[in-house]
């Protein structure tokens, strides 16, 4: 099987490992890559949300199925515009993807289904917003409708804030705060069969003990030994199932990834967001341990026979993940910083380039991640922890307590 990749992030890099890795996938193209990937891909330029061109390459290079990784080409169409050229494409259509392009729209499905999840406002005017504030009160939680890369949310306790993201957004989703352990849980799906993976925990916040702003995520870790035994099987039955029912029912299937990210309230898993396509860094620990035929389990979703594929299979003990940052991130990042260590083994690129003298640089906010896996959590994290100390990256950042809390045992349902 060829496979055309299509991306250039953290997320596509652990794809790009994981697809290798599968013995019926002969060939993997991505584009437009990163010098990571180029490890274990050909890299092809392309403008990843230009559907005309990624058609065409894939056309080109004969791809077999073609796996898109972020969600800007999703929402512009690109899976549409490879699909309608006859090849196989895992990835939601455009019109499925405003699941994550919309956050009104998203919530709009959420409702119609009976997904358990937080009372919302959809907001276009600073009267608006500012009712809905006051509706909820503090802690603040204020969403920028579209699409903006993992960084468009604001939880806060101050209404200046609060209003002065509304204001900068113009429209924007504000709900109530979701209180409890945030869990992430992704389902491959055909848009009928669904598949659940094992559940991550990601850390949005930029600093250790959960301080500073939002990112786009400052590590992963999996599985979760604290969690319910029955998570999975009851966020399938009560947000999944119902929410691919609802999609179907519009005309749109949704098939794809769908993330679903969950915050375990006192009264049961509830919904955060949903967004169409794999999360970053949480795709970096999940896929670590998964032991099934990455390419064929995609492969099965793009063409619509996941009900057919064998029960998914993984790996023994958990897998760490930490992000390595750019000196001021989540700010405009200081990038062009020469990086030390990107060659080790589990070090995955996300915000990296190659200067014409073959030196690595960093090219972004989220610079690598130092990813490991471990007989256990303790272990996985210790082993990430020490490859991230083998990583030189001048002015750059990480959080030192990704999993702490679970290999203490502090986190309380």
């Amino acid at each position: 099987m060829r496979v055309l990749l299509i991306g250039s992030g953290g997320r596509e890099h652990a794809l790009a490992v994981g697809l290798a890795a599968d013995p019926s996938v002969e060939q993997l193209i991505a584009a437009p890559g990163n010098p990571g990937i180029a490890a274990v891909a050909t890299l092809r330029d392309v403008n990843a949300t230009d559907p005309a061109a990624v058609a065409a390459l894939a056309v080109e290079v004969g791809a077999d199925l073609v796996v898109i990784g972020p969600e800007a080409p999703l929402v512009a169409g690109v899976a549409d515009a490879v699909r309608a050229k006859g090849i196989a494409c895992f990835g939601p259509s455009a019109a499925a993807a405003q699941l994550e392009g919309s956050k009104a729209f998203a919530k709009g499905v959420m409702a119609a289904a009976g997904v358990p999840t937080g009372r919302s406002f959809a907001c276009t005017t600073a009267e608006e917003a500012d009712a809905a504030l006051t509706e909820f009160g503090a802690p603040y939680v204020v969403k920028n409708d579209g699409l903006a890369a993992g960084k468009g949310v604001v939880v806060t306790d101050s209404l200046a804030v609060a209003k002065q993201h509304a204001d900068e957004c113009g429209q924007v989703v504000i709900e109530e705060f979701l209180d409890g352990p945030e869990v992430s849980l992704f389902v491959v799906t055909d848009g009928t069969a669904a598949v659940p993976l094992m559940p991550a925990q990601d850390f949005k916040r930029a600093l250790d003990n959960d301080e500073g702003p939002n990112t786009g995520g400052m590590g992963a870790y999996a599985p979760l030994p604290w969690a319910p035994a029955d998570l999975v099987e009851r966020v399938m039955a009560e947000t999944v199932e119902p929410t691919l029912a609802e999609m179907r029912k519009r005309g749109t299937p949704f098939a794809g990834l769908l993330y679903v990210g969950l915050a375990l309230t006192k009264s049961g898993p509830k919904v955060i967001e949903f967004n169409a396509r794999f999360g970053d860094p949480e795709t970096q620990v999940v896929l670590a341990m998964l032991a099934s035929p990455l390419g064929e389990l995609l492969h099965a979703a793009a063409m619509g026979t996941l009900a057919d594929f064998p029960p998914l299979r993984w790996r023994d003990g958990s897998a760490v993940t930490i992000v390595v940052a750019s000196h001021n991130y989540p700010g405009t990042p200081r990038t062009g910083d020469v990086i030390e260590g990107g060659e080790l083994d589990g070090v995955i690129h996300a915000g990296t380039v190659r200067r014409d003298d073959g030196a690595l640089v960093s090219a972004g906010g989220r610079v690598l991640s130092a990813t490991a896996t471990g007989s256990d959590l303790a272990a996985a994290r210790a082993a990430a922890y020490e490859l991230v100390g083998r990583i030189t990256l001048d002015g750059s950042h990480h959080r030192s307590d990704i999993a702490l809390a679970a290999v203490e045992g502090r986190i309380a349902l």
